[in-house]
């Protein structure tokens, strides 16, 4: 297919018109008025950027505000959240269903313009930001997304030709790039030359605290082409103002950068044109006040009387130069769909199930399943059952930070996903062994941008005791309730001799308190294959908490398939249990064995898997009741972590084991001796219990 097809021609220079001019300033006063109404807010950096979102939603990007969610669009990341209303605004002036009364609600009840853009809130958004650092991190994951897609559905089309190659933009400021994720995703970017990533840097030399000098001095662009970025400059005007055809032309060349990522530096000076708060940290955070206000609109040309103006006219020429080049674009994008389709059909049937969210034929009939009995590992077992599983289900791809051999992450003959040319073995462009080095943080947000476009599955794995370092980006995917899974290995002492600094310990209730993170940690290897299972089958975020030492084969598959995806189920039991015993991961063989003790001593006793307490606590009253049944007051809890949240589930007749302080170096049979994670413990508790 022809390039036209795809995309109309650009123009090659900046033609600035009236309009463009007069839009430009009344976003400048709305940025004000908003943030002074409401009392609070960041105005200062919203007026400063105005003219570059105005480029980027006007001239650059493709984009349709009648469809949002539309396949062939660029993505627009606000990395710099804290400057919300830069987006709203254009969000507003392009037509994407914001009123000039949702301005005016900024930051209050039940708007649809909240203090930071978040993602399924209102209409525009592509991701949640605010935590600095995010936003730039899961725009890597959004560009790495594009080019895996373009792999799984039009791998042979010549780049910039395909209806699948589209663009990622991003607006960040100072303090993104003084968050380290942003070091961690910008480097493995520059690795994976990823030239439809397009960063522009808001320099404008100013935070909370003032002067970025005061921690922020170092060459950023050489810091970018050391990552291997193309790198332009854009100094202010002589008046302090944006450059906007220096602008215009940096932009123009990002899209002709045949095998990097780019990054610009635009030189601004926050809160223009304000006469006295531009160039201040008050700027930043804080309504101008009224005065400043009312000086800064007359300064703009528009009556210092009136809040939340815009010129009709205006607004209605920008909408129709803007409708007329989304029409364009989408006809041609159309034609180069329909050409691939029907050139392209087993492809396109891929593409319309992933759409539908439909999983695969053959999905249930996947996965493995281990004998009653068998000794294995489910950190092990996870990695058999992702190799199972991505036979049936291209979208599944995922890696490690670089701890594949021990997480068990890999997708044999998968292929590394890499750069065309790179010389590594079994290197692929379109691969599905992502390498994210060790770097947990970036990880996390690049899994969540892989999982913001809803087509594909990705699942990244580290050491559970690091997901400490990707927290951040664990917390924005419960947040945007994303299809992200996190694979967290080596689950507690049972590690062994690599000790504390390596043992997770309050790890396991840490996670569960975020809302909306369902946390799984298997018992057995069948448990393990429910578990992904399960994942798959949802679409919300997942932390699998995984084994390093074998663990026996406790249920059968069936028995787990239904069992896991309730949270909660009796895997040993006796006719009227006098004691309930609870146990998640390794610890369930534990209190399978204690069952058995107790039962010889004449103590009835009923062992409950809870693989999952959140999807326990989604189940009815009837089936909760069922499987901890109310009447039955003595229960212990036994898990190799903190004590922490247990007493929920055993009340305040029950006893929970587990380790509230760190672990130690040594075999973990030993160092479950030692803390008194046994069965005889066990035992020990229900009969202190009843």
């Amino acid at each position: 297919m022809e390039a036209a097809q795809i995309a109309p021609p650009q123009p090659t220079s900046l033609d600035w018109t009236a309009t463009d001019d007069s839009a430009v300033r009344h976003l400048r006063a709305l940025a004000m008025d908003a943030v002074q109404k409401v009392g609070n807010g960041h105005p200062g950096t919203a007026m400063t950027l105005a003219p570059a979102a105005y480029l980027l939603f006007q001239r650059i990007m493709r984009h349709d505000p009648s469809d949002p969610r539309w396949l062939g669009r660029d993505r627009f990341v606000l990395s710099a959240g804290h400057s919300s209303l830069t987006l709203y605004s254009e969000l507003f002036l392009s037509g994407y269903g914001l009123t000039m009364d949702d301005l005016a609600s900024f930051r209050t009840w039940g708007s649809r313009t909240p203090g930071h853009p978040e993602f399924g809130h209102t209409a525009g958004v592509e991701t949640t930001t605010g935590p600095l650092g995010q936003g730039l991190a899961t725009a890597v994951g959004m560009a790495m997304s594009a080019r895996y897609e373009r792999g799984l559905f039009d791998p042979q089309t010549p780049d910039g030709q395909s209806p699948f190659d589209h663009r990622i933009w991003v607006i960040a400021s100072d303090g993104d790039l003084e968050e380290g994720v942003t070091s961690e995703a910008s480097s493995l970017a520059g690795t994976q030359q990823l030239n439809r990533l397009c960063v522009i840097w808001d320099d404008n030399h100013i935070s909370i605290e003032g002067d970025t000098a005061v921690a922020f001095t170092e060459d950023v662009v050489a810091r970018y082409a050391a990552y291997g970025w193309a790198t332009h400059s854009v100094d202010r005007l002589p008046d302090g103002d944006i450059d906007r055809e220096a602008l215009f032309a940096a932009l123009t060349a990002a899209k002709t950068e045949p095998d990097r990522p780019t990054f610009i530096r635009m030189r601004t000076t926050i809160a223009w044109p304000a006469p006295n708060a531009q160039n201040t940290a008050k700027a930043h955070g804080s309504a101008l006040g009224a005065a400043e206000v009312a000086a800064t609109t007359s300064a703009l040309g528009l009556d210092p009387e009136v809040s939340f103006a815009f010129d009709p006219t205006v607004l209605a020429d920008v909408r129709s130069s803007l409708q007329a080049r989304v029409q364009s674009q989408r006809a041609a994008w159309q034609a180069g769909v329909d050409a691939w389709r029907a050139g392209q059909p087993e492809h396109a049937a891929l593409l319309d199930r992933l759409v539908a969210g439909e999983l695969p034929a053959g999905f249930n009939d996947a996965f493995p399943s281990y004998e009653v009995g068998s000794s294995v590992a489910t950190r092990k077992a996870s990695g058999e059952v992702i190799n199972a599983v991505a036979a049936v289900m291209p979208e599944l791809w995922g890696g490690s930070a670089d701890l594949a051999e021990s997480n068990n992450t890999t997708i044999e003959g998968g292929g590394s996903f890499l750069p065309e040319g790179s010389r590594l073995p079994g290197a692929s462009t379109h691969g599905r062994i992502l390498h994210f080095g060790i770097r947990e943080h970036a990880m996390g947000s690049i899994i969540n941008g892989i999982a913001l476009d809803g087509l594909t599955r990705p699942f990244g794995g580290t050491f559970m005791v690091f997901s400490d370092y990707m927290r951040g980006a664990v917390r924005l995917a419960a947040l945007m309730q994303l299809p992200s899974t996190f694979v967290w290995t080596h689950d507690s002492i049972g590690l062994g001799e690599d000790g504390p600094t390596h043992q997770p310990v309050e790890h396991l209730w840490s996670l569960r308190a975020v809302p909306g993170l369902s946390i799984v940690r298997p018992a057995d290897a069948n448990e393990t294959a429910a578990a992904w299972h399960a994942t798959l089958s949802r679409r919300t975020p997942v932390g699998l908490i995984l084994t390093r030492q074998n663990l026996p084969t406790l249920t059968t598959s069936e028995a787990a398939l239904d069992g896991v995806r309730r949270g909660a189920y009796v895997i040993a039991d006796a006719p009227e249990p006098a004691v309930l015993l609870l146990a998640t991961g390794s610890e369930v063989q534990l209190a399978v064995a204690a069952h058995e003790r107790l039962k010889a001593e004449g103590v009835s006793s009923r062992v409950i898997s809870m693989p999952c307490l959140e999807w326990f606590d989604e189940q009815d009253e009837a089936y909760r009741d069922s499987v901890l049944v109310p009447s039955v007051r003595a229960r212990v809890a036994v898990e190799a972590g903190s004590t922490l949240g247990w007493w929920k589930y055993v009340g305040d007749r029950g006893k929970v084991i587990g380790i509230d302080h760190f672990g130690a170096s040594a075999d973990y049979q030993v160092l479950f001796e030692e803390f008194g994670i046994t069965v005889d413990a066990i035992v020990a508790a229900a009969r202190q219990s009843l």
